[in-house]
């Protein structure tokens, strides 16, 4: 069943022609709106905060402390794009962070072996999520609510409400603990993530299969694609994401706990659904989700910066997504206005299209 529904609303070329560039400014700005608040709120605190914010030390701070929620909001974008919503991340990383530790300490598995377990494990869970939401008809939100609860309880059982701890190898320390170029190694994990991710979305049939899927599946599936094969997918490729996270959480954290993890789960569905109102509004894309996910980022380090209390980050999270809602309002209405005074006789045929 969907849960909601993936329709582009940037301008193509066809609409802008034609345009004053006043006019191709206000089509634009709902489409880039994000990323130029984006760069605002970077040069503002780099003013404002030139002594911390600006600096080496601070980026490290953000890319290590945001790896998780970038990751996490790049395993809610694949769902979204079919249409669908996976509650499954926020609850699955308990698990996953949890077991990749005991399975070394409690089993003694090799790390590589404790990781490919937990990988496993992750596509799995994405396989009975993608079951129960495609063969049983449930609807995503309820499934992925039903399944990551179940694991919750799983954890909660497997740690017994105490910490998981232990002498671990230093190659699966090293997993999070590396430095590349200065930065740590996480930040280039969530890149090449997004490369792929958005190769495959954008240049890939399977991508345009995907959003096909998200706009409208019962003429996707007229039109002979897969829908159950391509949303089962999804989900696992969610899963596998969602066990990688688990994973670098838990090589950062070096213990395991049930307590952490499902903070996680609201930063990185905003993530996600800030995603869709930028450079591709109304739909999920790769680029629009790593925007969402650095808007939060800096805002939250630039008002800690200045003193903020604690209640800042939640707080930030829901005036940021309020904000992105109204600028995909206002996209949408824009569009809307634009095709309400197209002259008689033009094509609708660029609005009509999935993308």
């Amino acid at each position: 069943m969907q849960s909601i529904q993936s329709n582009a609303l940037e301008p193509t070329p066809a609409e802008l022609k034609g345009l004053s560039t006043g006019e191709k400014l206000k089509r634009l700005l709902p489409v880039y709106g994000l990323v130029i608040l984006t760069v605002l709120l970077i040069l503002v605190f780099s003013v404002l905060l030139s002594d911390t914010f600006p600096t080496l030390l601070n980026l490290r701070s953000i890319i290590a402390n945001k790896t998780i929620i970038a990751i996490l909001s790049l395993a809610a974008m694949i769902p979204m794009a079919c249409g669908r919503i996976d509650l499954t991340i926020g609850y699955g990383i308990v698990l996953w962070h949890i077991l990749a530790i005991s399975l070394q300490t409690m089993l003694g598995l090799p790390w590589p072996l404790a990781v490919a377990v937990v990988l496993v494990l992750g596509a799995l869970t994405g396989l009975l999520n993608g079951l129960l939401v495609e063969v049983a008809k449930i609807d995503s939100f309820i499934a992925t609510l039903g399944t990551g609860t179940v694991i919750y309880a799983i954890a909660l059982w497997h740690t017994g409400g105490r910490q998981v701890v232990g002498v671990l190898p230093d190659g699966f320390l090293a997993l999070n603990g590396t430095m590349l170029f200065g930065l740590p190694i996480t930040g280039f994990y969530v890149l090449a993530l997004a490369i792929v991710l958005w190769i495959v979305l954008e240049y890939l049939p399977i991508g345009r299969y995907v959003y096909a899927i998200g706009a409208n599946p019962k003429a996707a599936a007229l039109n002979g694609i897969p829908v159950r094969r391509f949303v089962i997918g999804a989900f696992i490729a969610s899963g596998v994401l969602s066990a990688v996270a688990g994973v670098l959480l838990a090589s950062r954290l070096r213990i395991g706990q049930a307590s952490v993890g499902l903070e996680y789960l609201l930063p990185a569905l905003v993530g996600a659904f800030l995603g869709s109102t930028t450079i591709k509004p109304g739909r999920v894309n790769v680029w629009g989700t790593m925007i969402g996910v650095i808007i939060l980022a800096v805002g939250i380090a630039g008002i800690q910066q200045f003193g903020g209390s604690f209640f800042v980050e939640p707080l930030f999270n829901g005036v940021t997504l309020l904000v992105a809602i109204g600028i995909a309002g206002y996209a949408q209405r824009r569009r809307g206005a634009a095709g309400a005074i197209k002259p008689k006789g033009a094509s609708g045929e660029a609005a009509g299209k999935p993308s």
